[in-house]
């Protein structure tokens, strides 16, 4: 049976579909154009909403507008790609000269990769660093080069862990596109010691663990120092080496969420953020291990990719992490991102409404029982409301706000503080207007 709460949300939902489809008509009338062309109307799987997405034309500093002309802050922060915002003029300034002074794509070592490289070491403690065009690629070359180093197969990962668009583990298991499926042993609780380390230890031919220190895609769940250290502790113990997936996770602290942690893993993985607004990844770490991509070793493996050294992502890459996202900026940022985080909690308090998440990064939960605290995506499976996670977002949209339907927040450095409270006063309105579907 139905509850009153759940039908009078299914109106709410219903309502606010009819208005998003009203006000959107050049959004969809551009959706039917694409799926002639492209398998559902895009190329990039998370971004179809239906009945159909909001098509973005253009981005101006914290903000982005749709073809329809409404505009909103910019809360997705391409999932937290977009760090720098849409036209910053260091970025700007170093595209241009980058191509009037360089050139594109010169088939060739250049000073900007070497650059970009040391920096990367020097800021994110790393004793040797190669780049890519993704986070994906980066994992997937860090776990060859795990497998290589080691002459084993197996890896452990953690449920609700998204490693790359191939490497994917919710729920428990392995998703369909996932490469190798048979060689990775899923534990199925993030944060459990006691599971994880008997998985470890019980594994045969293990290579290698694979870990977020906060699980991104999972729901923005972060996981505990004593959890991050018992798994590299007995990953070492086995002899399998320690990989510390930081494609989201880097921006959360100076010199990444690992050190902050004090975690000493073989290997790193980034992404995102670093290439400056341009596609990048890069994996790296001990010096001993990533000699198996030394091509002047024997036997070493082959590390291809034609815009693996690009001299705009390089160079543009450089540039922002050097002079943008500072040590100091990103404290400052995080530390906004943490007092949002309580600001938004404070105004949703006594809900179904729940924030996870930690710095600039905040996921949005709506649980039907009151969890103060949750440690893994299975404390809240199937307590989850994805009626009222949906109503959200339609109506979030109403109010001027870019997020994630799915309820993932990343916050980009140009958002003005004056606009995060606007966000927080739209969030408190919605937990108001609807306190009869979510209050608990």
């Amino acid at each position: 049976m139905i509850s009153v709460s759940h039908e009078s949300a299914k109106a709410a939902l219903e309502a606010a579909e009819a208005r998003f489809i009203a006000n959107n008509p050049l959004s969809k009338k551009q959706h039917e154009l694409a799926v002639g062309a492209l398998p559902g109307g895009n190329t990039r799987t998370l971004l179809h909403t239906s009945p159909f997405p909001l098509t973005m034309n253009q981005g101006k500093g914290a903000h982005v507008w749709d073809e329809d002309g409404h505009k909103y802050l910019d809360l997705v922060g391409e999932l937290t790609a977009g760090l720098y915002g849409h036209s910053n003029p260091i970025i700007r300034e170093t595209m241009l000269s980058t191509f009037d002074n360089v050139g594109l794509s010169l088939g060739s070592t250049t000073v900007q990769e070497h650059k970009h490289a040391s920096l990367l070491c020097s800021r994110f403690k790393l004793k040797r660093v190669r780049m890519a065009n993704t986070g994906t690629e980066a994992n997937m070359h860090a776990l060859a080069g795990a497998r290589h180093y080691t002459s084993r197969r197996k890896v452990i990962v953690f449920s609700g862990g998204y490693h790359g668009a191939v490497f994917s583990f919710p729920n428990g298991k392995a998703a369909p596109n996932t490469v190798d499926k048979d060689d990775f042993v899923v534990v199925p609780r993030y944060n459990d010691i006691g599971l994880a380390v008997d998985a470890i230890r019980s594994t045969p031919d293990l290579a290698a663990v694979l870990v977020e220190p906060m699980q991104g895609a999972g729901g923005c769940i972060p996981g505990s120092k004593e959890f991050l250290h018992a798994i590299q502790d007995a990953a070492h113990e086995v002899g399998a080496l320690f990989i510390l997936d930081e494609v989201m996770t880097s921006r959360l602290a100076p010199h990444g969420l690992g050190f902050e942690l004090g975690l000493k893993p073989d290997l790193v993985t980034m992404g995102k953020y670093l290439g400056g607004g341009l596609a990048f990844g890069a994996f790296g770490g001990r010096e001993e291990v990533m000699a198996v991509y030394d091509p002047r070793v024997e036997g070493s493996l082959a590390h291809s990719g034609t815009f693996n050294n690009n001299t705009l992502v390089t160079s543009v890459g450089y540039e922002a992490l050097k002079r943008v996202f500072t040590e100091e900026a990103c404290v400052k940022l995080n530390e906004r991102g943490d007092g949002l985080r309580e600001r938004l909690k404070q105004v949703t308090k006594g809900t179904k409404i729940m924030f996870s998440g930690r710095g600039s990064l905040i996921g949005v939960h709506f649980v039907d029982e009151a969890v103060e605290v949750f440690t893994c995506g299975e404390d809240i499976q199937g307590k989850e409301r994805r009626d009222l996670r949906d109503l959200f977002w339609f109506e979030m949209l109403e109010a001027g706000y870019w997020t994630t339907r799915r309820g993932f927040v990343a916050l980009i450095l140009e958002t003005e503080e004056k606009e995060l409270e606007g966000f927080v006063e739209a969030v408190g309105k919605f937990a108001e207007r609807h306190r009869d579907i979510v209050a608990l």
